[in-house]
């Protein structure tokens, strides 16, 4: 009980509080722009939170996570141009029902649904967490590395246009991640005489250039389009009526985007379709959908929201990182001397639940904004992308050069920008490649060390059925699609034998 009340102790000083605060408005602007994204607003944010305490500095980072994952919705719903990748599936229905003059009902119900998944997820987050790493504890070097490489062949699923681009981009952040000197062996590898590049490629600079100056030159070959925008805002909460339509539905996508934030490398959009997906399948009224069903708004809502706090067990528990915006927030963990695994909860059980405090705090903040402001939120999608981008651009240049009060770095992160142009323009999304760069270090690390507990028998590692269990997951993680195909072309040519059999 003492780790909790210390944890909420830590967030309601007032500066604290003032910083959540602040994180929760920053992300509900970024949540409502077009282009911009939560993951984008943390990696710029990281090099400005260096001379903050850790915890204020992840409980602000953890707060605009948060509140960017529903300010999608708003613009969304208002003018049919999801703010962020989640609220795609929002804007199916939560448009065609602002159409009909009820766009102040479908911001309240999408409000309430993302405060409803984000507040159970939290609870099975700080549930879960503990007892996650009392289990990660027993873990060696073997262990880690097969849940390390299990983590990689969940990148598939993340984000781009198909699963074998998103490897693709995942083996070049892994490659990336090789840059410097091995520590086991002394051996240089990918240095060619920079002297910067002993230590490695820095998380910071590469963060921002492939989220911020990546998206930048991406939205530089769009012209301004003319937007359809619903004028009418009556904000309302929903009726009770409403509430015990999608009671179920909120609950069910709860426990669907939980679950997916919580799978390694999964993230907050892929549980917006499949909760949009399954709102629609167990709908009694299928041809509402598209039209303006409540349904369609609350599941997809609810399972997004749910997501972000699913995301941070396996970030601070094992240290893999849950989503693209928490693999940003496991490096800031890093710089800010932690490091995220078992120990961490163990150790500190006071700093994950003052993240646990800070992401409740962020849910009821958003509410109490998102709806009164949900106008003047809007209102923010007509700033000239004129003058938008280049503000990014300028705050990409100083958040790189302030990390080490270096040049190099902001080379790195034009570079990265530049590749993060280039692999969103031909469908290949950053995100893997982040996690790549992340787990890639991880895998290596933990690989070394067993092999040298191991005398370089690799075989021992099939010794560990907690090893045997993430390599068979990884295989089915990796070539689950092709298994299951060989297995349905195969039931499907016994079918007719076994008919006439029977005649």
């Amino acid at each position: 009980m003492e780790p909790i009340l210390q944890g909420i102790e830590l967030i309601f000083v007032p500066y604290h509080f003032l910083l959540i605060s602040i994180g929760v408005v920053l992300g509900v602007l970024v949540g409502a722009l077009p282009g911009l994204s939560s993951t984008m607003a943390v990696a710029l944010l990281l090099p400005f939170t260096l001379q903050l305490p850790p915890i204020p500095a992840i409980a602000m980072m953890a707060a605009l996570y948060c509140a960017g994952t529903f300010g999608g919705s708003i613009t969304a719903i208002l003018i049919n141009t999801p703010g962020a990748p989640p609220a795609v599936a929002t804007a199916l229905d939560g448009y065609p029902l602002a159409q009909k003059g009820e766009a102040g009902r479908a911001l309240g119900i999408a409000a309430v649904s993302s405060v409803t998944g984000g507040m159970f997820s939290l609870v099975v987050f700080i549930l879960a967490a503990p007892l996650l790493a009392k289990v990660a504890l027993s873990f060696r070097p073997p262990e880690y590395f097969a849940l390390s490489l299990f983590g990689l062949s969940m990148l598939a699923s993340i984000s781009g246009k198909s699963s074998l681009r998103n490897m693709i981009a995942g083996a070049f952040g892994v490659l990336v991640s090789t840059i410097g000197v091995h520590l086991t062996t002394g051996v240089e590898r990918f240095v060619f005489g920079i002297s910067e590049f002993v230590e490695g490629v820095d998380f910071v600079p590469v963060l921002i250039g492939l989220f911020a100056m990546g998206e930048l030159l991406n939205q530089s070959q769009k012209l301004d389009t003319a937007m359809e925008r619903i004028k009418s805002i009556a904000i309302k909460l929903p009726s009770w009526a409403d509430i015990v339509k999608i009671r179920w539905v909120m609950l069910r996508s709860s426990i669907i985007g939980t679950f997916i934030g919580i799978l390694p490398a999964e993230g907050s959009t892929v549980a917006a379709i499949i909760g949009y997906n399954e709102a629609k399948r167990w709908s009694k009224n299928k041809s509402e959908f598209g039209k303006g069903a409540i349904e369609g708004i609350a599941g997809p809502e609810a399972a997004n929201n749910a997501a972000t706090g699913g995301a941070m067990v396996p970030t601070l528990a094992l240290g893999i990182p849950g989503s693209g915006t928490t693999a940003i927030i496991l490096a800031a963990l890093m710089v800010h001397g932690f490091r995220p695994g078992p120990y961490l909860v163990q150790n500190t059980p006071h700093f994950v639940y003052a993240i646990f405090t800070a992401m409740f705090v962020a849910n009821i903040m958003f509410l109490i904004i998102g709806l009164p402001g949900a106008k003047l939120f809007a209102r923010i999608t007509l700033v000239p992308r004129q003058l938008l981008w280049p503000a990014v651009f300028v705050f990409s240049m100083i958040g790189a050069y302030a990390y080490h009060q270096s040049l190099f770095d902001v080379w790195i992160m034009l570079i990265a920008g530049l590749i993060g142009f280039v692999m969103l323009r031909h469908g290949f999304g950053p995100a893997p490649f982040v996690m790549g760069l992340i787990l890639g270090r991880l895998v290596e690390e933990f690989w070394s060390q067993s092999m040298i507990i191991f005398d370089n028998n690799w075989f021992r590692f099939l010794e560990s059925w907690v090893v045997d269990l993430f390599l068979v997951l990884t295989i089915f993680g990796l070539f689950g699609s092709v298994i299951f195909k060989g297995i349905n072309k195969v039931v499907s040519r016994m079918k007719p034998e076994g008919r006439v059999l029977e005649d």
